[in-house]
This record gives C-alpha cells, structure tokens and sequence, in this order.
C-alpha cells in the first residue's frame, strides 16, 4: 500500500511530546507523518496532505483584532501556519486542523475568533484534561457526520480560543452543549476540517481514528490526481 505523507506542524518548543502521537493515528490510518517547524524546510510540494497542530494562541493581529487577554504567542509559528494554511486551502490539499489548528484554518479563510471563549460561555467550564469530557453534538448532513457518525461524542477540549465568524467556504460541523463551536468543515470538497478538540489523544475511539482515515483517503487522492496531472501524455 502506497501510503501518503502528509505533513504536521508543531510547535518548536513541545512538539516533541505531540508529534509521535499524531503519527501513530496517521500509520494507523495508512498515512505517513512529516514534522513540520519554524526550523524546517517547508515544501508543499512534498506532502499529499497537512495537519496544523495545537500549541499556543493565535495573535489576533491576524485577523485584524488586537490583544485583549493575557495570552502566550508564538509569531513566528503564526506566519508559518497561516500560510501554510492559505495555500492548502488555496491549491486543494487536504488539510486537517486540530485544536489551534482548527483556529488557524478559519484565521487563514478570513474568519475571526473569540480570544477568551470561556467568558462568552459562562456555564461551560474549561476542561484540563486529555480525558473526554466535553459532549459535542455533530451537525446532521456534515461531512463529519459521514465520517464519524451523528450521535453526540465526548471529546477533550482543552482551547481558550474559538471560532467567531466564520471564515469563506466554511461551516459548523459540530457545537458542544453550551452552543461553542467545536468544529468546522469546508462545505464542499476538497477535504479541510478543524476540530477544536484532540482526537490524537483518543485514538482508542474509533469515532475519532475515522477523522484520520478520512484525510488519509483524501490525501491518498490528492496524490493519484496529481500523478495523473504530472504523467506524461
């Protein structure tokens, strides 16, 4: 099985304890994982497919807003991933984002966030934990529905930050109980889907594989559809 590689950016400072999770639900998914930083090479060329990782809040000079909670940013980070995230967009890569990524991915389609989500959703307490805590009802007729299924799962949503307006193309997918949303999708293909949760951390769930095994098949037509542009006549 020829399996595709898709590229996962991660934070300099602690990827290093994400990253080799995230490849294990790629293999398991019949992918392969390159780890993406601040310090590497970046060519999209090379990967059928990207993941934009979690880490630190995104600075709101991205979306035109300014700071307006304490919070820890990585700019360096944020321009990498957002035009990472641009292009994939942009040239139809399939692209998943996770937590900050999810953020990212609205950031880079023009949407907005809320920087202190939690203080628009009083009743919803943050959660500190990679246990699933959090109930999040899936939207009826999305693409994640397809994938992993209608019925409300329990995820671990760890983000300060949340989507606000959304970014051009994009949906809902799934809202928690209090009404935040917890993950958008591109409305039509190519495959681009943020989670705001960390289905990396349950890849017991296989509600939460199916996430990986979807852009593992989306990723492994993007490369058959590029061979067949790049192949001689």
């Amino acid at each position: 099985m020829n399996r595709p590689l898709i590229a996962v950016t991660t934070s300099t400072r602690s990827g290093w304890r994400i990253f080799p999770l995230v490849r294990l639900n790629l293999w398991l998914a019949g992918a392969r994982a390159l780890r993406w930083t601040t310090r590497s090479d970046i060519d999209l060329g090379r990967v059928e497919g990207v993941i934009i990782g979690g880490g630190d809040d995104i600075s709101p000079d991205l979306y035109g807003a300014r700071l307006e909670v304490t919070a820890r940013l990585d700019h360096d980070r944020d321009a990498m991933e957002h035009d990472i995230a641009r292009k994939a967009l942009a040239s139809g890569i399939p692209v998943l984002g996770i937590c900050r990524g999810a953020q990212m991915l609205n950031v880079a389609a023009g949407g907005t966030l809320h920087q202190d989500a939690w203080s628009l959703y009083p009743k919803a307490q943050p959660i500190k934990t990679i246990l699933p805590r959090r109930e999040v009802h899936v939207e009826t007729g999305s693409q994640l529905a397809a994938w992993s299924g209608e019925a409300p799962m329990h995820v671990n949503a760890l983000h300060t930050q949340a989507v606000d307006r959304l970014g051009r193309g994009f949906r809902v997918a799934a809202r928690d109980t209090h009404g935040m949303v917890q993950a958008i999708e591109r409305c039509r293909d190519p495959f681009a889907l943020g989670v705001q949760w960390h289905p990396e951390h349950l890849f017991y769930a296989h509600r939460q594989r199916a996430i990986f095994r979807a852009l593992s098949r989306a990723a492994s037509a993007y490369a058959e559809d590029r061979a067949q542009i790049l192949s001689p006549a």
